[in-house]
């Protein structure tokens, strides 16, 4: 066996944590940085490109790491820890590669999951569009057939998490000029295949500002092969595949930046200069504390629930039954609505100085920015309805175990 073909069975065996353990100090340096200047994470993407976890999701045979939804939440939670937007880009790419290990053909699982595996290739997703906004299941804007068996779209998306740092894109589109709105297909799409233009909107949001969101124009062909699940039924990689993986990355990331917050506010607390400034007797400071540990408590086994039960119906009918719905919908309803109110009580417990003020010592000022976002980030409104709707389905009102 050659040196460099040692090193890579070293790196492909490599524990799950010693892997995240080479990227955190990387997150922990750069998180106050790309929050000020609104800049997407170069330095941590090739901290994570480096590690592996790419292709945490992509199986062994394709030379990734075969991590199951148990091993997604966990690396997310552990990533959020640092840095939320960078844990949050790579957990939705993690979302798409899902969806191509589930549903690529093999022609395009041959010739792009060895890729992304190898740390090549960082997927974003184009489902957003200016006509339906963030609606996952409908699309506006056409695929055309072409001669030999290409396939043409023109896509304006107003909103693509790290877009401009994209090696490819998975992008959902309505099946044809004369297809039904509900009719989507998604396709897999290399960056050097496409003509991409970026949108003149500046990304400069309240928080979540180093996932850089910007508006794409993306435009070109691809062949039938890169086609994701069958033609117009997206809604069934979505419901197997893509819905699951993504409420329970963006959950555990969210799990993950709230648990960081409440290490910090510990720390201080614990520290001779804390015990001087802050009752640690008091009643109403160890009140507050105990709810923040009960909300991270409760949240996370949601996660760990959830996330052993989509496993188990992977690929089954019973994915889509209203009561696993249900839960799913509710791990990113409760987990976003939670994370944010843990780190508003925690700002209460340490107050203007420490919790409030940009550039303090904890972080607490920027994960409320970013936390905030947690309940908009496909709205929770949306997801409610939707929970209300199947609540009458479910009559027996299924819980889970």
């Amino acid at each position: 066996m050659s040196t460099a073909t040692a090193a890579s069975a070293t790196r492909r065996e490599a524990p799950l944590d010693a892997r995240v353990a080479t990227v955190l100090p990387v997150l922990r340096e750069d998180a106050p940085r790309i929050d000020d200047a609104a800049a997407f994470p170069v330095r941590g993407l090739t901290a994570l490109r480096e590690s592996g976890l790419m292709g945490l999701l992509v199986p062994r045979e394709y030379g990734g790491l075969g991590g199951d939804l148990a091993d997604l939440a966990h690396v997310a939670r552990d990533l959020a820890g640092e840095c939320l937007s960078t844990a949050m880009i790579w957990a939705m790419h993690c979302q798409q590669v899902t969806a191509l290990v589930g549903h690529g053909s093999p022609d395009l699982c041959h010739h792009l999951l060895p890729r992304i595996a190898r740390g090549e290739v960082y997927v974003a997703s184009v489902t957003s569009e200016k006509v339906k906004g963030g609606h996952l299941l409908s699309a506006h804007s056409p695929l055309t057939d072409e001669s030999c068996g290409a396939l043409r779209f023109d896509r304006d998306a107003p909103i693509v998490t790290g877009g401009g740092h994209a090696d490819g894109f998975l992008i959902t589109v309505r099946d044809g000029p004369e297809a039904a709105p509900h009719e989507v297909t998604a396709v897999y799409a290399d960056r050097g295949r496409l003509t991409v233009e970026e949108g003149a909107a500046r990304w400069n949001p309240m928080g979540m500002r180093g996932t850089h969101s910007i508006p794409l124009r993306l435009s070109g062909t691809v062949d039938e092969s890169a086609v994701v699940g069958r033609r117009g039924a997206f809604r069934e990689v979505a419901v197997a595949d893509f819905v699951p993986a993504g409420h329970i990355a963006w959950a555990a990331c969210w799990l993950g930046a709230a648990r960081g917050a409440l290490r910090s506010v510990l720390e201080l607390l614990r520290s001779p200069a804390g015990r001087r400034q802050f009752d640690i007797d008091g009643q109403q400071l160890r009140s507050r504390l105990a709810r923040v540990r009960m909300d991270l408590d409760a949240m996370a086994a949601l996660l760990a629930q959830v996330t052993a039960e989509s496993e188990r119906h992977r690929g089954a009918a019973e994915a889509g039954s209203p009561p696993v719905q249900l839960r799913l919908n509710a791990l990113k309803v409760f987990t976003a609505e939670r994370s944010f109110a843990c780190v508003d009580e925690l700002v209460r417990v340490v107050g203007l100085r420490h919790g409030y003020i940009r550039h303090a010592e904890l972080p607490l000022e920027r994960l409320f920015r970013d936390l905030r976002s947690a309940s908009l980030n496909y709205a929770d409104d949306r997801l409610l309805a939707a929970n209300g709707a199947m609540c009458l389905l479910d009559r027996e009102v299924s819980l889970a175990g």
